[in-house]
């Protein structure tokens, strides 16, 4: 089973075992249709694509943010769309060195499937290894999706400021507030330690080994158990890059504040650092 990251050769050696569910997540925030347009052109043999509005996202239930996590229910009737079962290995990529795959990840783990993993390197480390590549869309059958929310990793807006640790993991401007890039407001909640989720890979694109990325959150965390640190981005996507990290390291669960700064930077009465 894998269930934090997978390496290209792995995936094309179990490529053509039925139980395995291939989910191709690219995305871009500047065009929301290109992802989709990439998949149709070339994509991993057998792959479907999960869109990051349409699949990944919701009308706010638990959150207000600009990706809202979709209701329980939800993500089981889209989960079995996909054609998730209790006996699939779920791998998910993208182009983006997992920052759009990551939050599937934790959606499917968030929902007690274990057996997921991104695909180290992604798109484009499959590409330099040389395997095939396929056009078009491909559907799975229907399978019965079967799962529980685990609701101690989730955390909503009035929860945010009085976690134990709360890690911001946008880039350190946009932390400090001397840009804002996307989001009508700039700064940073009050109390946040930044870390940036792009700390995790090396200039390859692949993820760091799990002993750098344990010294990296021992100094971030510290005292703090990694289950009692709390993670938010722009929207609650690239914040679960660091909860995949945090796992891949061995060091656990962490939680998600999906609502993230999107959904905090909305009402002017609520205080910016």
């Amino acid at each position: 089973m894998f269930t934090t990251l997978i390496d290209v050769e792995s995936l094309q050696a179990n490529l053509a075992d039925a139980a395995w569910v291939v989910i191709d997540c690219r995305f871009s925030l500047a065009d929301t249709e290109a992802g989709r347009a990439a998949y149709l052109a070339a994509h991993i043999p057998g792959a479907i694509y999960a869109h990051l509005d349409k699949d990944l996202s919701h009308s706010p239930v638990t959150d207000n943010g600009r990706h809202p996590l979709p209701p329980p229910e939800v993500l089981a009737a889209r989960f079995s769309q996909m054609g998730i079962g209790p006996d699939s290995q779920v791998v998910a990529y993208d182009d983006a060195n997992g920052m759009i795959a990551s939050r599937l990840w934790w959606m499917l783990r968030y929902m007690g499937h274990t057996a997921v993993a991104v695909l180290d390197g992604g798109w484009q480390a499959w590409q330099a290894a040389g395997f095939a590549a396929q056009a078009g869309e491909n559907h799975r059958e229907t399978a019965v999706f079967q799962g529980q929310p685990r609701r101690e990793w989730l955390v909503q807006l009035a929860e945010a400021p009085t976690v134990p640790l709360l890690v911001d993991s946008r880039d350190g401007a946009r932390y400090r507030g001397e840009l804002e890039t996307i989001d009508p407001v700039a700064g940073h909640i009050p109390g946040a330690v930044n870390f940036y989720y792009q700390m995790n890979w090396s200039a390859d694109g692949r993820y760091l080994p799990p002993a750098s990325l344990r010294a990296q959150f021992a100094a971030l965390l510290g005292d703090t158990p990694p289950s009692q640190a709390t993670f938010y981005c722009g929207s609650g996507v690239s914040a679960c890059v660091n909860l995949l990290a945090l796992a891949h390291a061995g060091l656990g669960n962490g939680r998600l504040y999906v609502g993230s700064w999107s959904e905090w930077c909305r009402d002017p009465s609520r205080p910016i650092a």
